[in-house]
């Protein structure tokens, strides 16, 4: 007999600018989501995690206490072609005696760093090159960065690079401000502690080579941490840079594999905190405002960013891969790139990225040409893309109504579509656009096997900070299912 289809009514699209100004804050954070994703009423089962079980079953007599506030943080976005040439103005501005200079070994003689050298030496501030950033970085080439740092008597930071840069120079601007720390202090819980921080960071001005993780305008730094075999990092407004410039004229380097992988890092970033758990069920509520973590969840304002970052990557990311002189989408995409990053730097992510970690983290052989190939390394862009179609298809009941959405802004026909077809339609549409600029086929194309899926799926399940904010929730054998949906993907 056929069900009688139940409509959605957790992640309802917003409404266009009008509608927001005539009530949307009030309509969301009125609303109470009914799915069982995302919260129980009272005497309901539900799910929670034990040791050396998949599922524990418990009866819970009080809901959850959601949250009844979100906030918008982002560092200050300064957008020009050559804008670079104006970082040793902001510096002297600032006051700057002594700016450490982080960057790649490859940059340090490319034009992005030349031109803030330059800008630097013609207004009398005195710099440091710390040119030793490695590429998707460690927690070994983290701590390397912290010593210098720490040895020296810096009072300002400044990032040239791809998110790899940014985020170590955050990184080392944080600990260097607390020398006492150990590492693991600030590290996301459960890996680290997770302590709040406290102490007064120098200024960081971030100069974007690469248009992916917008980490100009977050508070977020990710690296690979090796006794885990995936990746964690720090989250917190505090690292947040104190300016970001977005010179497009820097992407006009960026060779096509990087072009590609980071232009999908900005489309996850989109998609994931737009179809993010609504910050009104996540929870704990905290206790002190200190304390609401820098991923809320999806809210009215994070969801205006991120779906303006998705039409441009919808319009620009295919014309900016495959023609690096296409100025115009090389632009377009650097400018989607800090969008998506102030919407997804107080929405979050999930999924998408949550199993990324553990996919870089377990690398075997897999290289990618336009990247380093002295070791294994799966870029980071990639590791994000390779499972969204399954992912979108497995979240896509929750909130039909947004994944309907995004899949017609990435150039779906959802005219005659119902809800129970969203998670088809936006996996088909994903996969497409992912054929159309050559992506790998799947986890077995970057080396793994279904027997890799066991460490993949321990490896994600630390990852609380972002799982946590899928729209549906996920055990072992939710994510177990997505990943082996994802060994191939054509």
């Amino acid at each position: 007999r056929k069900k009688k289809e139940k409509k959605s009514n957790c992640c309802p699209a917003p409404g266009m600018a009008a509608q927001v100004a005539r009530g949307v804050m009030g309509a969301v954070m009125a609303a109470g989501c009914r799915c069982p994703a995302h919260g129980a009423a009272a005497g309901v089962v539900v799910h929670s995690h034990s040791a050396g079980c998949s599922h524990q079953h418990r009866r819970q007599t009080t809901p959850p206490q959601g949250d009844y506030a979100f906030e918008m943080a982002t560092s200050t976005i300064r957008v020009g072609n050559d804008v670079t040439q104006e970082v040793g103005m902001d510096f002297r501005n600032m006051g700057a005696k002594h700016v450490c200079l982080l960057t790649d070994p490859k940059l340090a003689s490319m034009r992005p760093v030349q031109v803030a050298m330059e800008s630097l030496r013609r207004h009398g501030v005195q710099f440091t090159v710390f040119d030793q950033v490695g590429v998707e970085p460690t927690d070994a080439s983290m701590k390397v960065a912290i010593d210098f740092a720490r040895s020296n008597s810096f009072d300002a930071f400044l990032a040239v690079g791809g998110g790899s840069v940014m985020d170590t120079a955050k990184v080392a601007n944080l600990y260097a401000a607390d020398p006492q720390a150990d590492f693991l202090d600030y590290v996301n819980a459960p890996v680290g502690k997770g302590l709040p921080v406290t102490v007064a960071l120098k200024p960081l001005v971030a100069v974007p080579t690469t248009s992916g993780t917008g980490s100009e305008t977050t508070g977020v730094s990710i690296f690979d941490f090796k006794a885990l075999g995936a990746k964690t990092g720090i989250a917190n407004r505090a690292l947040r840079p104190t300016l970001g410039l977005v010179d497009p004229l820097h992407t006009l380097l960026m060779p096509r594999n990087v072009t590609a992988y980071s232009g999908f890092d900005v489309l996850c970033h989109a998609l994931e905190s737009y179809t993010a758990l609504p910050y009104t069920q996540r929870s704990p509520r905290p206790v002190d405002p200190r304390l609401r973590p820098a991923y809320q969840g999806s809210n009215p304002i994070s969801d205006i960013w991120s779906l303006h970052a998705l039409r441009i990557a919808a319009k620009y990311l295919k014309r900016s891969i495959n023609d690096a002189e296409d100025v115009e989408a090389r632009t377009e995409m650097h400018m989607a790139a800090a969008f998506a990053g102030i919407g997804f730097g107080n929405a979050g992510v999930h999924l998408c990225h949550g199993m990324s970690y553990p996919i870089s983290g377990n690398v075997k052989r897999f290289s990618s040409q336009d990247y380093p190939t002295d070791h294994p390394l799966v870029p980071h862009g990639l590791s994000v893309i390779i499972t969204a179609p399954a992912v979108f298809e497995f979240t896509a009941p929750a909130c039909p109504e947004r994944h309907l959405e995004a899949a017609a802004i990435l150039g779906a026909d959802i005219s005659t579509a119902k809800a129970a077809d969203a998670g088809k339609i936006i996996g088909d549409t994903l996969r497409n656009f992912m054929q159309d600029t050559q992506v790998e086929d799947g986890l077995c194309g970057l080396g793994y096997t279904r027997d890799d899926i066991p460490a993949l799926v321990e490896g994600t399940l630390p990852q609380e900070r972002v799982t946590k904010l899928s729209p549906k929730a996920v055990f072992r054998e939710e994510l177990s299912a997505i990943l082996e949906k994802s060994l191939r993907i054509y």
